[in-house]
């Protein structure tokens, strides 16, 4: 892809060159009226007066086209800081021994949970019903 943005710019740049070359003869520019009935003014060859004034036209948009990529940067970074903060850490799993290797006995498993009623009493699940 950078081989095609760089034949174009050399294309461009060739077209522009040769636009210069081609339009040579020099031209006044009137800028502003004086007050003896002249008018302050300068003399440049036609390309250079059309590229210069092409660029002084282009400039605001570039502007307007910097900030307005430098605003949505702020903006993604903003978010993904966000995104960053709020996510919830991984859960760690606990590392489970056999219970003939450990010599532990199987005991219910007791899990706390955080409720907003105030009545509520966590319970105990057995995984083996039929023992007393």
């Amino acid at each position: 892809m950078q081989i095609i943005r760089t034949i174009l710019w050399v294309i461009v740049t060739a077209m522009l060159v040769a636009f210069i070359a081609m339009n040579w003869t020099k031209v006044p520019v009137n800028i502003w009226p004086l007050d003896d009935g002249n008018y302050l003014h300068f003399e440049w060859p036609v390309g250079v007066v059309a590229l210069l004034f092409f660029l002084l036209g282009a400039l605001p948009m570039w502007v307007v086209h910097r900030a307005g990529r430098w605003r949505l940067k702020r903006r993604i970074h903003s978010l993904e800081n966000t995104v960053q903060a709020t996510s919830a850490a991984p859960i760690a799993t606990p590392a489970y021994e056999p219970a003939a290797a450990s010599g532990l006995v199987h005991e219910p498993v007791v899990t706390p949970v955080i409720a907003a009623d105030p009545d509520y009493r966590p319970t105990s699940i057995d995984p083996d019903p039929a023992r007393p």
